[in-house]
């Protein structure tokens, strides 16, 4: 078996000093040959991780191309340390940026779903900021929910809920996705605030290509118009698919997804 049919493994790389220093997993899939394509980066949703059937599906394609793919989990989430409970939009996003900038890739495409969508836009500013950072060649995003803490979950907030959260610091809330609840943090709410993006034009310097289904009940597909609102230099696509959910996990959403990435690295 040749090298290039190996999966790669998952790697270790610590982000942050002290008491804020957690280890992140990350799995680096090299280019293949002297391919000169971009690299592919994944950034999963709210407690998904890099070992879920979208981000495998573009790291195979990634293979199959010969291109690099870069897949990472978020502290608190899969196969890395940190307690999720400590997990922030801001602490996320740095984590990203240091796997990015660890990997020293010279062009990216961002894929990211749901929350990881917001994170891709907030790394389109932070890269943008940073001279020698690496260049941003497109976007596709899943069902993207950018500023969800303030515009889907703040307004929503039950009095139990508004209580759980002034008393405990945190609220939970059933799942769909699993037999645990989602926890939603005082903290992760106030650092939304921060890094808001629905505030003003975002400018990525890069064609976005937006994926969202209709049949959504997690982030409605008038959040996806919204985000467009808010990208007006950029060459924005965006697909709406009639009976899709939020994963768009189904084998046609990811040939959606897939086909989106090609025409970008093409």
């Amino acid at each position: 078996m040749s090298d290039a049919n190996i999966a790669p493994q998952p790697q270790f790389l610590t982000v942050g000093e002290g008491l804020a220093a957690r280890e992140i997993a990350y799995i680096a899939r090299p280019a293949v040959g002297d391919k000169a394509g971009p690299t592919l980066v994944w950034l999963s949703g709210y407690r998904s991780d890099m070992s879920g059937s979208k981000a495998v599906e573009l790291d195979r394609m990634a293979e199959e191309a010969g291109l690099a793919c870069i897949r990472l989990d978020y502290s608190g989430h899969g196969l890395s340390g940190g307690e999720f409970r400590d997990g922030t939009i801001s602490r996320w996003l740095e984590e990203a940026m240091a796997v990015i900038l660890h990997l020293t890739p010279e062009r990216i495409i961002v894929v990211g779903s749901s929350m990881g969508g917001w994170i891709a836009l907030r790394l389109a500013q932070e890269l943008a900021a940073k001279t020698g950072a690496p260049k941003l060649e497109g976007m596709v995003l899943i069902a993207p929910a950018p500023d969800f803490t303030e515009v889907l979950i703040e307004p929503n907030l039950t009095e139990k809920e508004k209580t759980s959260l002034a008393e405990r610091g945190f609220f939970e809330e059933h799942s769909e996705y699993s037999p645990e609840p989602n926890i939603y943090t005082r903290a992760l709410i106030e650092d939304g605030r921060d890094n808001r993006v629905l505030t003003g034009m975002i400018e990525t310097g890069c064609p976005v290509h937006i994926l969202q289904g209709m049949k959504d009940p997690d982030v409605p597909y008038t959040h996806a118009m919204t985000l467009i609102e808010h990208l007006p230099a950029d060459d924005v696509v965006l697909t709406f698919i009639r009976d899709g959910d939020h994963r768009l996990s189904r084998p046609q959403d990811i040939e959606r997804m897939l086909s989106a990435v090609k025409s970008f690295v093409s």
